[in-house]
């Protein structure tokens, strides 16, 4: 799991760096080369058909949701500091509760509804200073959250179904051509150091994503679960050395906040035996 957090944070680190190239083409980047782990973690006996599903609306639908989440959070790690961008991503469980109460028509008690009321107290307290400033951008990690739970939930379908590999392998293959369809909008030749970072950003991506499934799978998720926001230790770690960002006290309540609520709402789904999606795509 710590492998998983620390791949996260070099993969905003490189998004955040190459923040002079286009979003298409950086967004084609993180899934093209993303590809590589997953196609050598697709069992040897699979291989002539892995692909093959009964469920494709249901992964276009994931990517879409997907592509869609991943371009919001491009935009706010480029144009805000690393810390509060970390810190809102950690909403996602709360939009999950909320989506699962209409797509998948689960009743949520007042334990769970008290955890996200704490939740959002905790967005307004870290996206506070933006109304001060008319900075919109805070507005990219929530929709961020918001398209993520569109993500969880249809994962959620698709794990009854699909092994691991399929699911990563038609998400990041569809992300792939979707990153490539903005070719004739105008892409940059990058410099080889650069490029480097191109690689590093998509393989640490899938990675995290392969290493985040398969925590979940050999520890108790109450483990692994508060393991992930190790990863605001290190936004704020990187922000401030590389990119001299001090984060503000309200910044720093309002992330404990949102981490109470996330961890609430964990605790409480563990009680009632249900299964937990990590907030990250």
């Amino acid at each position: 799991m710590v492998a998983s957090v620390v791949c996260f944070a070099v993969m905003d680190m490189c998004v955040k760096w190459l923040n002079y190239y286009p979003y298409g083409e950086v967004f084609f980047a993180r899934f093209f080369f993303g590809l590589i782990p997953i196609f050598l973690i697709i069992p040897k006996d699979k291989w002539k058909d892995f692909y093959k599903t009964s469920r494709p609306g249901l992964h276009a639908f994931r990517a879409i949701a997907g592509a869609t989440a991943f371009i919001c959070i491009f935009f706010g790690l480029r144009n805000l500091p690393l810390a509060d961008v970390v810190s809102l991503t950690f909403a996602g469980p709360i939009f999950v509760t909320i989506a699962s109460i209409f797509v998948l028509g689960e009743t949520v008690g007042l334990k769970r509804w008290s955890a996200v009321f704490l939740g959002f107290v905790g967005m307004l307290l870290i996206v506070q200073p933006a109304f001060k400033e008319l900075n919109y951008y805070y507005l990219s990690p929530i929709l961020f959250c918001i398209f993520f739970s569109g993500v969880a939930i249809s994962v959620r379908a698709l794990s009854k179904t699909e092994p691991n590999y399929r699911i990563a392998f038609y998400f990041t293959a569809l992300c792939t051509l979707i990153g490539l369809a903005t070719l004739p909008f105008g892409w940059v030749i990058p410099t080889l150091k650069d490029f480097g970072l191109f690689v590093i950003m998509g393989l640490c991506g899938s990675v995290a994503n392969l290493f985040l499934t398969q925590s979940y799978r050999l520890a108790e998720a109450s483990l692994v679960t508060p393991i992930k926001y190790l990863s605001l230790v290190f936004a704020i770690t990187f922000g401030f050395i590389i990119w001299g960002e001090i984060p503000k006290p309200l910044m720093l309540l309002g992330s404990f906040l949102v981490v109470a609520s996330s961890l609430i709402i964990f605790i409480r789904e563990k009680q009632l035996k249900k299964e937990i999606v990590a907030p990250r795509t």
